[in-house]
């Protein structure tokens, strides 16, 4: 399957930018997350998206010294602007014209505001361009109790993320404590443990090469390096760069078709920590024109069917991505999943179409779509 930029095309398809909602109260560490994605890119093209005038903090916003200007380009390719909720929808679009050759979008929330609107805007906009990625509320280990008792409707704001990333785990007193009672406050969401906002990318959206290099080189491998030379707050153990231990993944590859039936129970009943699926399913007789890619973030899930070319192997292809996931339980349930049956099920794509947007019995995506 590869990992396709989003303006890359696949089968003829310009596939949908993500939409990523980055949420959390006032000193949580939202900009510093939304900085190190910015830095460490890993070579895809971010737009971001501020809705908070009081508090702009993004360093590369500043050295772009272009605050006059609503949209800025910075210094790594990235596009950044500053907007207020009302013209959201304007800048989706723009940000998702395929001359920006934007690669995710992400939306930095005011420190006060409620992320269920801003992903009922995301999940109402009728730009064809994008789709709903995920909402990533960040939470300050250190005060979490005293953010609790100040703003008890962060309660609410867990059960509806679907990540949560636990920042400043360092400086909390007891992190096992609070991880657990994070934990116990969201919905199936995948719960990651951080310092100084650092989480792999990989976790939000599909990273692509950098096609700036230095002999064998990238520009972000150069930035790594200078982040573990001691001078990183982690004591320079050379680890902090290495982020692919922050996520569990599971490659599934099938030559023999999926039931579409097992297939939906398994995306129903999936598990806490799983956060995103991508890939394409072959659903064999059932319908033997097209196969389905599939796009699942926490509870959001979606289907989109394309004509199989005449050269394409007929194959399932997924990969799975969570934090905690018992990956060799999850490939053993996607193995029951396989069918050879001869003949379709006459009523067995009831479940996919469900989820196929624009079909009549596609589900209401408030507050998720699934």
């Amino acid at each position: 399957m590869g990992n396709n930029s989003a303006h890359e095309t696949d089968g003829g398809r310009r596939p949908q930018i993500p939409v990523v909602v980055l949420a959390g109260f006032l000193g949580s560490g939202k900009t510093t997350l939304l900085n190190h994605l910015l830095h460490r890119s890993a070579g895809s093209r971010i737009g971001a998206i501020v809705n908070d005038f009081g508090a702009i903090e993004i360093d590369a916003l500043a050295v772009a010294g272009a605050l006059g200007d609503s949209t800025v380009s910075l210094g790594n390719g990235c596009l950044c602007c500053v907007v207020d909720a009302g013209e959201l929808d304007v800048y989706l679009g723009k940000l998702a014209a395929p001359e920006t050759g934007v690669d995710v979008i992400v939306i930095e929330a005011s420190g006060l505001a409620e992320p269920q609107e801003l992903v009922r805007m995301v999940l109402a906009s009728e730009h064809p361009g994008i789709v709903y990625g995920g909402l990533v509320e960040v939470v300050d280990a250190a005060e979490f109790d005293d953010t609790r008792a100040r703003h008890p409707e962060i309660d609410r704001h867990l059960a509806l993320a679907d990540l949560v990333v636990v920042n400043k785990l360092d400086r909390a007193a007891d992190p096992e404590r609070v991880l657990a009672l994070v934990g116990s406050l969201t919905d199936r969401a995948a719960v990651v443990p951080a310092t100084y906002g650092r989480i792999d990318p990989e976790f939000l959206f599909d990273c692509r090469p950098s096609e700036e290099r230095i002999g064998q080189l990238s520009f972000d491998d150069l930035h790594d390096q200078g982040d573990d030379n001691g001078t990183d707050g982690l004591g320079g153990n050379g680890h902090a760069g290495h982020l692919h231990t922050g996520y569990d993944s599971l490659s599934f590859v099938s030559d023999v078709p999926l039931d579409s039936r097992r297939l939906m129970r398994f995306l129903d009943s999936r598990p806490e920590g799983l956060y995103r699926i991508k890939g394409h399913v072959d659903l064999g007789p059932n319908d033997l024109r097209n196969r389905y890619t599939m796009h699942a973030v926490g509870r959001f899930l979606r289907f989109y069917p394309e004509p199989w070319a005449p050269a394409d192997e007929r194959r399932t292809q997924m990969v799975l991505i969570g934090s905690g996931i018992d990956t060799e339980a999850l490939g053993k349930e996607l193995k029951g999943c396989e069918s050879d049956a001869p003949h379709a099920d006459e009523h067995g794509m009831w479940g996919v179409l469900r989820y196929v947007q624009g079909s009549e019995d596609e589900p209401d995506p408030e507050p998720y779509g699934g």
